[in-house]
């Protein structure tokens, strides 16, 4: 059996983005691999320090909520850090670990302490890099020090997991990396994880008449996600089609400027800004949408798109990075446009909207192609990079 300690800045009921995700599902299906699995995460008041939950040992160290603020966060990372490493050594006190095992920069530093403490091999996860998120402008305080920290962790570690074989490019390049040392695993999806709220005609009903088509947007609204694209592909496909609406579903840096730009286009009266919501309404968006639209500038890999595909709605993704991965160029599950074009997004949409019979074979095959993205599968190949850091000398 594998005793191992994962590291992870956010873990449920503390969910900031899709990391937390990844971690717990992760984590709950080594569990049946013979891997004892404790993990390190932050918590408040409300949350025990530990518990064990679908039998991962969760440990949590008391952190203040996050700052709003980039560089004041960068400092509360480093608290953080601290904090997780006093919090693992102890750990270290009562455990043998076998690895350790880190997600992203904001847990690296104690990640690297404690592996070299417990004399036991570290695995990390990078499931974007700030250079992709800025293309590559990474030059000014804070995205040059997050940028550091990525790379020093990256030629620490002594495996590197990316979820997909265009990110196992992009940090070897970006990071110096061979490419021996980086291992494919993609994350997975549950089906069975996307419950919808139960009157999904009621929640349709708000935003589009039966006669009408609504495309959904959905994800961080930040600039590499690519939704100016899509705002600026709407004002054509309204005039052409007529019965268009569409759903932005989100919060981020760049939402202010979307609405500008939504406003600007006179799309206000064609669709809504929902900012954050729950997993429950946004698996029910999937649901009452004729369409979901990825249109991401760098994706590492596009979980929105394999939800989406589950849910039963067909998807349009930009050819770009993992996404080209998921969504392959046969059309057979789904289509693709010319990354950053979007009058050739705008022109996919529209054959998409108009085809019947496109939209129903794309439903079907698409609900058979998610299923290769397993949690199980995930966290077999996980285990048994695992067992292969074992069996090398440290």
């Amino acid at each position: 059996m594998s005793n191992v300690l994962i590291l992870s800045w956010e873990y449920p009921p503390i969910v900031e983005g899709g990391l937390a995700r990844h971690v717990r599902k992760l984590s709950e299906q080594l569990v049946p691999h013979d891997v004892e699995v404790h993990v390190l995460s932050r918590g408040d008041e409300s949350m025990p320090a530990e518990e064990e939950v679908d039998g991962v040992h969760v440990h949590r160290v008391r952190e203040p909520r996050r700052p709003r603020d980039l560089g004041e966060f960068v400092t509360w990372v480093e608290h953080m850090n601290a904090d997780m490493l006093a919090a693992g050594v102890e750990l270290g006190d009562r455990y043998d670990f076998d690895v350790v095992h880190g997600h992203d920069w904001l847990v690296a530093v104690a990640g690297d302490h404690l592996a070299r403490r417990f004399r036991c091999p570290l695995a990390v996860t990078i499931h974007a890099t700030e250079y992709g998120r800025h293309q590559g402008w990474v030059d000014k305080h804070p995205q040059s020090y997050i940028h550091g920290v990525e790379r020093w962790m990256a030629n620490r570690a002594d495996v590197v997991i990316t979820c997909s074989h265009y990110m196992r490019e992009h940090v070897c390049d970006v990071y110096d990396l061979e490419e021996s040392r980086v291992r494919v695993i993609p994350n997975g999806i549950d089906p069975l994880d996307l419950q919808p709220v139960d009157d999904l005609d009621r929640l349709r009903s708000r935003f589009a008449t039966p006669g009408e088509r609504l495309i959904v947007l959905v994800g961080r609204l930040v600039y590499e996600k690519g939704f100016q694209l899509a705002l600026a592909a709407l004002p054509g496909l309204v005039q052409r089609l007529g019965n268009v609406r569409f759903l932005v579903a989100g919060s981020g840096t760049h939402e202010e400027e979307l609405r500008r730009q939504a406003a600007e286009l006179g799309l206000d009266e064609y669709g809504t800004f929902l900012g954050w919501i729950g997993d429950d309404v946004l698996h029910s968006l999937y649901r009452i949408a004729d369409l979901c639209v990825i249109p991401s500038l760098y994706e590492p890999f596009g979980l929105v798109a394999l939800e989406a595909m589950a849910s039963g709605c067909p998807c349009i993704v930009a050819d770009t990075g993992g996404l080209r991965e998921i969504v392959p160029e046969d059309e057979r599950v789904g289509l693709r446009f010319n990354g950053g074009d979007a009058e050739h997004l705008a022109t996919m949409v529209e054959r998409l909207l108009t085809d019947d019979a496109l939209r129903e074979r794309l439903v079907a095959e698409a609900s058979e192609h998610v299923l290769r993205f397993d949690w199980a599968d995930v966290a077999r190949r996980t285990a048994e990079v695992y067992a292969e850091l074992r069996r090398a000398p440290v």
